[in-house]
């Protein structure tokens, strides 16, 4: 999609520190942003997740834990063009005394190695992690511009260090020379803080997803399998703070002629989730993660998009990044009526109660020229909405904010 004409920023070195390891099947903004500044031709250090939370000894956390300790000690992987990826070998969860010493003097010497080993300048520190200051001296970070990139309001997360997380976030906002957030609400929080902040919403890699609108392109075997039946699907963290169980089990007694699919990680970042009735309905299909290259081919096979997230503390600063996801896919989306969406409520279904979203969900399938008509052409898309328009805005900002212009 055409993003018109947008003047280029000028070169630079970035130390970009994410939330989220390189691999991890869901992309999010982190791996996105690395990505689109060094295809505007940025050099980039992606340093992967320290880590927010105390690890648990089981699951998902063991099998980062070991990752980690075999990629610790291994030099900066390249796996792009002018992009680097390090993955920090530190203490977990070392917030305070020696522990926490001994992680700023670990982190700071192997950074500076890695920097001087890809002759990296000191030229942008961009954070995605609130903690960033329990590693970095703040407010001399001796980087020629800091930013802070919030996407998420982590303290309202479960099984996070919310005082900590409070804290330091407030410090590295007064610190940082630019924030940028993803959400109206988070904008009106943190200006609080700082008021070089800008609002960009969550954005999409719109040519990859707009694949899903190839009659040509095969819908994935997985669904073909399914019993007969429109597909209502959600790909996504399967997790109780980001989806409404509740509703969903009254979709799937209402609609049990509906095959409704769930495709992410379960109970990734609140390990309380609990599956069990919604699984118990034969038409819910949990079905795991799956690869982010075949997410094009599961889009295909969907009738409809389904954001079914509850309203709460988390959610109300949440812009969910399916919503252009599914959009670019032309596939017809239903959501609750999450705050920041309301600006594209002309583009989408937002339904304030369970029973409005159902009907929406009635209203669509009711006829095929209903469901088409809900289809959001590429050309009436948002002209902001790629990773790297949105990507180039931000750093335009940068270049205004260093130049004075």
């Amino acid at each position: 999609m055409s993003q018109g004409p947008l003047r280029p920023s000028r070169s630079r070195d970035v130390v970009l520190l994410a939330t989220a390891d390189w691999d991890h099947p869901f992309w999010t903004n982190k791996q996105h942003v690395a990505m689109a500044m060094s295809q505007l031709g940025h050099r980039v250090l992606y340093v992967e997740s320290v880590g927010l939370r105390p690890p648990r000894l089981e699951g998902q956390d063991l099998l980062r834990i070991w990752r980690r300790l075999r990629r610790g000690l291994r030099p900066p992987r390249r796996v792009a063009e002018n992009l680097w990826v390090w993955s920090p070998l530190l203490i977990p969860a070392a917030h305070a005394g020696w522990k926490r010493a001994c992680n700023r003097w670990l982190f700071a010497f192997w950074l500076d190695v890695w920097r001087r080993c890809l002759h990296l300048q000191a030229d942008l520190l961009w954070t995605y992690n609130p903690l960033s200051g329990l590693l970095i001296t703040l407010p001399q970070c001796h980087y020629q511009q800091l930013v802070y990139h919030c996407v998420d309001d982590l303290v309202a997360q479960p099984c996070m260090p919310a005082a900590l997380i409070a804290r330091e976030e407030e410090r590295l906002c007064r610190c940082s020379d630019q924030v940028f957030v993803t959400s109206p609400e988070l904008l009106r929080t943190r200006s609080v803080f700082n008021s070089r902040i800008r609002y960009d919403s969550n954005v999409a890699d719109v040519d990859f997803f707009a694949r899903a609108r190839d009659s040509s392109m095969p819908i994935a075997p997985e669904l073909l399998a399914l019993p007969e039946g429109p597909r209502l699907g959600f790909i996504g963290a399967v997790s109780a703070y980001k989806l409404d169980f509740n509703l969903l089990a009254q979709l799937a007694e209402a609609r049990p002629d509906c095959q409704i699919i769930l495709i992410g990680r379960l109970g990734e970042g609140d390990p309380s989730t609990d599956l069990q009735r919604v699984e118990s309905y034969p038409n819910v299909h949990c079905l795991g993660p799956r690869a982010y290259a075949e997410l094009p081919f599961y889009l295909r096979g969907f009738d409809l998009a389904l954001l079914p997230c509850p309203i709460n503390d988390y959610t109300r600063s949440m812009f969910p990044m399916k919503f252009f996801e599914y959009m670019a896919a032309g596939v017809p989306i239903v959501s609750t009526a999450l705050p920041a969406l309301q600006d594209y409520a002309e583009l989408a279904c937002l339904c304030r109660t369970d029973h409005d979203f159902i009907d929406a969900i009635n209203c669509l399938l009711s006829s095929d020229d209903r469901r088409h008509e809900a289809v959001v052409p590429l050309q009436q898309m948002p002209t902001h909405c790629s990773y790297r328009g949105r990507t180039q805005l931000m750093m335009q900002v940068l270049d205004r904010d260093q130049t004075g212009i």
